[in-house]
């Protein structure tokens, strides 16, 4: 009974450790890699991406950071025993500042249908505390993904009335922007950040435009807007206030330009 209660109490110890060890590599995997590596992207979605319309849909030239998980730990050559997290953890350690020290396309443990479509990368150096951070990071990153992600019913009817939103856009004389964006992307985040917080892009937006933001994880797209989106996050939609499309913006913009793409759908 005592061996089996300490043996509780380490496997807790080991749990809230490899919690903190987790953030602190997901903030590294933020600092140093989220600007290459593109954020969670359904599999279902990177399928279809890859094997059937051979990377015409998001057009990656680098893994996800969710592909990159899987393949360490989930795939065919995945890095160590699963039974043996604190192997693996060492294994996935020297595996890392191995391969990129010294990046070769035969060494990888990435999908192998995905490889060709890949750029090839630089070697960079990291720390022995970067690698066992990053560890921790791919380890718990299935676990976390999906604790703070649950499952939502996909409902536009809750959120948003079409026929509402034209009586409104029709009454005030105004187009429509439509924002598919996701919670987790690192470009919409940015372009929150850098672009559409500024007062001078919110005023413009008021002025001429009904902005509807759609979170493309958990909601439709309005106005039959689904056969036109091809799968990036961010993308904007201008439509008439009649609900009709006009354009379609894929990709992060900057301030200047953003602001030419409201201007020039008037």
């Amino acid at each position: 009974m005592i061996k089996k209660g300490l043996f509780i109490l380490i496997s807790l110890f080991m749990a809230v450790c490899l919690n903190a060890d987790f953030k602190e590599g997901e903030k590294l995997f933020e600092e140093k890699c989220a600007s290459c590596h593109k954020d969670y992207i359904p599999f279902k979605k990177l399928k279809e991406n890859f094997f059937e319309r051979n990377n015409t849909l998001l057009n990656l030239s680098i893994p996800t950071e969710n592909m990159l998980a899987w393949a360490i730990m989930e795939s065919s050559r995945k890095v160590g025993d699963p039974n043996d997290p604190e192997m693996r953890s060492v294994e996935i350690e020297e595996y890392l500042k191995s391969y990129l020290a010294n990046p070769d396309i035969n060494n990888s443990i990435c999908d192998q249908h995905a490889l060709k479509y890949y750029d090839k990368k630089e070697a960079i150096k990291i720390t022995a505390e970067e690698a066992e951070l990053f560890a921790a990071y791919f380890m718990a990153y299935k676990e976390n993904r999906l604790k703070n992600t649950p499952n939502e019913e996909k409902s536009l009817e809750k959120i948003f009335d079409e026929k509402k939103l034209i009586e409104k856009a029709t009454k005030e004389g105004k187009h429509f922007i439509i924002y598919a964006s996701s919670k987790s992307c690192y470009y919409c985040k940015k372009m929150d950040k850098e672009v559409l917080s500024l007062d001078e892009v919110k005023n413009k937006i008021n002025e001429d435009y009904i902005f509807v933001k759609i979170d493309v994880d958990n909601m439709k797209l309005p106005f039959g807007l689904k056969k036109y989106f091809k799968g990036m996050t961010p993308t904007f939609f201008v439509l008439t206030n009649s609900g009709e499309l006009l354009n379609t913006y894929p990709g992060a913009w900057v301030k200047k330009d953003y602001l030419e793409i409201l201007k020039e759908n008037l």
